[in-house]
């Protein structure tokens, strides 16, 4: 019976399914997003395949991810941080599906997402009554909680290819541009007191493009504005740090939520 009680809350409720907000957090998150860009490229580069059947085949697996993510009772670092992988894969091939395959400019997909990430937002507070990612303790904020993921990644790379490309900024000047915008949020929250939970999700926001003004700064040839490493190295080098450090947090559990979510669900 207690062992009930600690996988379910009185009401019911699972435990929190998602990590502690800490440096590790925002470490994975952008290197995840640096392999969303630079994975999908490779594999867009090297299987042959088209856009719309490679994001049919990687919507299949990011499926089968988020299938164990809801079927287990508590945050596994394993399955959750290949789940956020799969989506950033998903997230990029979507908004170039759109932009590459069907025409459809920047600024109509980075207008779109945004749309579709508010209405998100908007529909999932009007239900829940709350956005914190410490209250993810049932399966349809849970749901709302991985579309709302869904849609940053979207998002993020349209605008980070908006910004890069179509505003011809270059890789390096884009990603000083979301460096400064994170690092504004952060002091708005710490100094200012802007709303932990408006804070994260800016922030969330912002990593999106800014993880795939890394990728490209790193992967894309110098002629482009990059370092030319190429997307194989840079995506295998991303891969192996995150394999790592998830590794590292199975084993100590760093950031495992050890608090009761409604104890913490106005702090995030």
């Amino acid at each position: 019976m207690n062992t009930l009680k600690n996988w379910w809350g009185n009401n019911g409720s699972m435990l929190n399914k998602v990590p502690e907000v800490t440096i590790f957090f925002w470490i994975i998150k952008i290197l995840c997003t640096t392999v969303g860009e630079t994975f999908a490229d490779f594999l867009n580069v090297n299987l042959n395949l088209s856009l719309t059947n490679l994001t049919y085949i990687m919507g299949v697996f990011l499926i089968v991810a988020l299938f164990f993510q809801f079927r287990s009772k508590k945050y596994i670092p394993s399955i959750y941080w290949l789940a956020v992988v799969l989506i950033s894969v998903v997230g990029t091939l979507i908004t170039d599906n759109l932009s590459d395959n069907f025409g459809v400019a920047l600024t109509t997909t980075t207008t779109i997402f945004t749309i579709a990430l508010v209405a998100t937002f908007a529909i999932w507070y009007l239900k829940e009554k709350t956005l914190s990612i410490h209250s993810i303790v049932t399966h349809q904020r849970e749901a709302w909680y991985w579309l709302a993921i869904l849609f940053t990644f979207a998002l993020g790379t349209a605008a980070g290819d908006l910004i890069a490309e179509q505003f011809s900024l270059g890789y390096l000047l884009s990603l000083a541009i979301f460096v400064a915008l994170i690092a504004i949020v952060t002091i708005a929250h710490m100094r200012f007191r802007l709303n932990a939970v408006l804070s994260f999700w800016i922030a969330y926001i912002l990593t999106r493009p800014l993880g795939a003004s890394i990728g490209d700064y790193l992967s894309q040839a110098r002629t482009d504005g990059g370092l030319g490493l190429g997307t194989t190295v840079t995506s295998g080098l991303f891969l192996a740090t995150i394999l790592a450090t998830v590794i590292y947090l199975t084993i100590t559990k760093k950031d495992a939520i050890t608090v009761p979510s409604h104890d913490r669900m106005n702090r995030l």
